[in-house]
């Protein structure tokens, strides 16, 4: 999802992840269509991860650079206009792809990591990127101007992988973060399956922090795409087999996005 931010780090190759690409593929439309002066945009940015089942602001607000203290766990909120969100999250604006990219290095350097037998690097939580983005529209009608607005949000999840113990050889703390990553990715995988059944009057959404901050991102009003990471070595090939039947549930969600235009809460309003 990240890939090399560093060009010095890639040898001057291209190696940036989803993220960054998006975020530079977004301001460019924004450019192109700014041009005339009639279209407006407002682009801000949160970005938070899951650890623990405990939910983690990784933009740092203004009291902890100043005394240096962490992130308090945070509550997750439903209200009529906003939908599912999370209370006191931190909404950057930004208005350049650096300084857009500079929140994503920040945030990276805060999130959980450890070693295990599998992987120097693993992520330890789940994390979540999201970009939201207002656009005021000038519209001649009959002679007079009349002004439109539109809103919407990309989430750009990573998911951390499903691990097997007698493979990853994690014990104490790394035991734990493993039992509840496998957890929210067993609860995603059920509401996946009670999403794709149609025939259930329950979808599970509450069963984990993952899937409650994803309930509008997978049943809701959106277009969802889906990146199933598999091992190419055949001492994998049960996880493999098993990401892959994953990723083929998730693929018969069939969702009927709208346009969120005039939306109520919209800050260029």
């Amino acid at each position: 999802m990240m890939g090399v931010l560093d060009p010095a780090l890639s040898g001057g190759v291209d190696l940036k992840g989803i993220i960054p690409k998006s975020v530079a593929h977004i301001f460019g439309a924004i450019n192109d269509n700014t041009e005339n002066g009639k279209k407006k945009y407002l682009v801000r940015c949160s970005y938070l991860e899951i650890y623990n089942e405990s939910i983690l602001d990784l933009l740092p607000k203004k009291k902890e650079k100043s005394i240096g203290g962490g992130p308090d766990s945070l509550k997750i909120k439903e209200d009529p206009d906003r939908g599912i969100y999370v209370q006191d999250l931190q909404k950057e604006i930004v208005k350049t792809t650096d300084q857009l990219l500079s929140l994503i290095d920040l945030g990276l350097s805060r999130r959980k990591v450890g070693e295990t037998a599998m992987n120097k690097d693993s992520s330890r939580s789940h994390s979540i990127f999201t970009v939201y983005i207002e656009m005021s529209e000038e519209v001649e009608i009959e002679g007079a101007s009349e002004t439109y607005f539109k809103a919407g949000k990309l989430n750009l999840v990573d998911l951390a992988g499903s691990e097997r113990q007698s493979k990853t050889q994690a014990t104490g703390d790394r035991l734990k973060e493993a039992n509840k990553i496998n957890l929210s990715l067993s609860a995603l995988g059920n509401v996946i399956s009670a999403l794709v059944d149609g025939k259930s009057h329950h979808v599970p959404y509450r069963d984990s922090k993952l899937t409650r901050l994803l309930q509008d991102s997978l049943g809701g009003n959106t277009k969802t795409v889906m990146i199933a990471a598999v091992s190419p070595a055949d001492y994998n090939f049960e996880e493999t087999l098993s990401t892959l039947r994953y990723a083929s549930r998730a693929k018969n969600i069939k969702n009927k996005p709208t346009i969120n235009e005039d939306p109520k809460d919209a800050l260029l309003k």
